[in-house]
């Protein structure tokens, strides 16, 4: 029997996300991304094309300077203006029925206590579709918009995670036990106080004292997605994530990715299949591949390669504006996104990457172009080499993702590769792994039961 693969679209709320200059596009939609009603109608599109989810990329602050200064990327609307991801999730909850609800969000930016809060409170309004993508935040522009002088240590920002999904997971967890919500009417008891806990939490970074205020979601923990690549970014995604983002440049390099992290994932006491991997990829359709072959020149017209390095070397914390395309990278040391450095090295195949490969490789490695025929034949590669779905990149909102539902949803659900629409369930989680709540080899599950009543 086929196991299917599941398709998540992503996306963020602002004009230019990933292929940067399309906002200027006529055919994309992005350009009105302050429009709740293009949000509302892109997740319905994608809830009846047979997406399972939609994911929500986000920053906190400005990437690292282009060209001496971040005038460029105002002035180019790269992730700026952007809007809260999170404020949208409840609109789309109550305007779809099955599509999974995925967003981004860093320690950084609120107290476990309130952001436990708020997740359980969306939960509950999508009767269980809400996932969590847990970042660390590489920027130094967001670091100094808490409050902090520069960014925090790479490792120091997982350490500090860990214990941010510790007080989260105590809560979602361990705070409610099963049964303690009543709602007796007879009786007059609303929840039995003894099955209800506080979780007395001390460590180094917060102390939480609880209960948690809102009663266990159908989830209880969000669905949990992670995207660092880094090596301590593995470890931290083999003992926390569900479901990783990947980037990989070529199906070999998706399945060493892979098979190390389920390795870690071993090694914590869990199952390798316990982890689920998303490959980001993007595709240009033709219905022969001539035509596929012009659309891709036309889409490459239309790419603003400046914006492309701006992106990527800022994220790096490297300003590379003022740099000659041909410059070769080696040898920048950053506390920023270091697992990019490996991408472009793979990407290269051992040559020493240059400037104008960040702009070239954001644009093509990731991207599949052909008949929809021929980009099923490159996902089952991918399949074989161990993704179990696919995080699909926009140029236009809504036009790319109406284009693949169209043209490629068919051919693979003709190849079983998609999921069949009847199998779909109450909750993300249920949807992907078959069960409402995280299973017993997660350390969420720690918590289930251990606290006593004060």
């Amino acid at each position: 029997m086929t196991i299917p693969l599941s398709f998540s679209a992503f996306v963020m709320n602002t004009a230019s996300h990933i292929i940067h200059g399309l906002w200027r596009d006529e055919q994309g939609n992005q350009i009105n991304f302050n429009d709740i009603d293009v949000w509302i109608s892109l997740a319905k599109t994608l809830e009846d094309g047979g997406f399972d989810a939609v994911f929500f990329a986000d920053v906190i602050g400005l990437y690292g300077n282009h060209r001496g200064g971040w005038s460029f990327h105002v002035e180019n609307g790269l992730q700026i203006p952007s809007n809260d991801p999170m404020v949208l999730m409840s609109a789309l909850a109550v305007n779809t029925k099955h599509l999974g609800l995925a967003f981004t969000a860093a320690p950084l930016q609120e107290h476990p206590f309130n952001f436990a809060r708020r997740i359980s409170t969306l939960d509950h309004i999508s009767k269980g579709r809400i996932a969590w993508n847990m970042v660390t935040s590489s920027s130094e522009n967001a670091f100094r918009n808490f409050g902090y002088e520069g960014l925090v240590p790479h490792d120091e920002r997982y350490r500090w995670l860990d214990e941010y999904v510790d007080v989260l997971y105590k809560l979602w967890e361990g705070s409610w036990d099963e049964g303690a919500l009543k709602k007796d009417r007879e009786s007059g008891i609303y929840a039995d106080p003894t099955k209800v806990h506080k979780i007395n939490h001390v460590g180094k970074y917060y102390k939480v004292e609880g209960p948690h205020l809102v009663s266990p979601s159908p989830q209880r923990t969000p669905l949990l997605f992670q995207a660092g690549a880094s090596t301590t970014g593995r470890d931290f995604a083999a003992r926390h994530a569900e479901a990783v983002f990947i980037v990989a440049p070529d199906p070999e390099n998706a399945r060493q990715l892979i098979d190390t992290t389920r390795r870690l994932a071993v090694q914590n006491g869990r199952e390798g299949n316990d982890i689920l991997f998303y490959q980001g990829l993007s595709f240009v359709i033709g219905e022969t591949e001539k035509e596929a072959r012009r659309k891709e020149k036309e889409l490459d017209k239309k790419i603003n390669l400046d914006m492309m390095i701006a992106h990527m070397a800022g994220g790096m914390g490297v300003d590379l504006g003022h740099y000659h395309l041909d410059t070769m990278i080696e040898h920048v040391e950053t506390e920023g996104v270091r697992s990019s450095f490996e991408w472009l090295k793979q990407s290269t195949q051992g040559r020493t990457p240059t400037v104008r490969d960040i702009a070239r490789l954001r644009t093509k490695s990731s991207r599949i172009v052909g008949t929809p025929e021929s980009i099923v034949d490159q996902l089952e590669i991918w399949k074989e080499a161990g993704i179990n779905g696919v995080n699909v990149i926009n140029s236009t909102i809504s036009g790319s993702y109406e284009e693949f539902i169209e043209h490629v949803m068919p051919v693979l659900r003709k190849r079983g590769l998609v999921r069949n629409r009847k199998e779909e369930t109450s909750t993300l989680r249920k949807k992907l792994f078959g069960d409402d709540y995280i299973n017993t080899r997660h350390p969420a599950a720690n918590y289930r039961g251990v606290f006593q009543h004060y």
